[in-house]
């Protein structure tokens, strides 16, 4: 089985993928490492040299890859499965689960914020309000795709431990 968590960035995709592999001894890829490791070049780079449509069509046809293998947790890329049809992808894989990592924009903000000189979607960005009101136009347009996850988890105020937890009485 392939356990896919989707979110919008900050939402603990990566932490929470390591932590749950760890307990179900179960393999861990970070879809965008994945993608720029085939593609040797980083995911930045691709988006500046070859432009959104390229990353996303890439995006597809790794995601097309990764949805074969067996006893492995993926963090997607935020954007991921909101586009081409590859939300779609995950829900008609018999090998999958999905599963929503949810937090308010006050929290992805707060979670953000300190470190968005290493993510280009918002390094540009100068005040909390700003984010906030990215984040917020943002999720607006994604949560239609995010909602169709089979499993969801608030992780607002809540631990990996607590978040794992939860996906585990989820999957049991």
């Amino acid at each position: 089985m392939v356990l896919f968590l989707i979110g919008y960035m900050g939402s603990g995709k990566s932490i929470i993928g390591k932590k749950l592999a760890e307990i179900l001894k179960y393999d861990h890829q970070d879809f965008d490492d994945y993608i720029e490791e085939r593609e040797k070049s980083t995911i930045s780079s691709i988006f500046k040299t070859k432009g959104e449509i390229y990353f996303r069509k890439t995006e597809h046809k790794y995601l097309n890859e990764i949805v074969k293998l067996q006893n492995t947790v993926v963090a997607l890329g935020g954007g991921t499965p909101c586009y081409g049809d590859n939300m779609k992808k995950i829900l008609d894989s018999e090998n999958s689960l999905s599963i929503y990592l949810k937090a308010t924009i006050p929290t992805l903000s707060s979670r953000l914020f300190d470190e968005k000189a290493k993510r280009p979607l918002i390094s540009h960005i100068s005040s909390k309000e700003e984010l906030n009101e990215f984040i917020g136009k943002h999720i607006f347009e994604r949560a239609p795709f995010y909602e169709q996850a089979l499993v969801s988890i608030k992780t607002d105020d809540k631990s990996v431990d607590e978040i794992v937890e939860q996906i585990m009485v989820q999957l049991f």
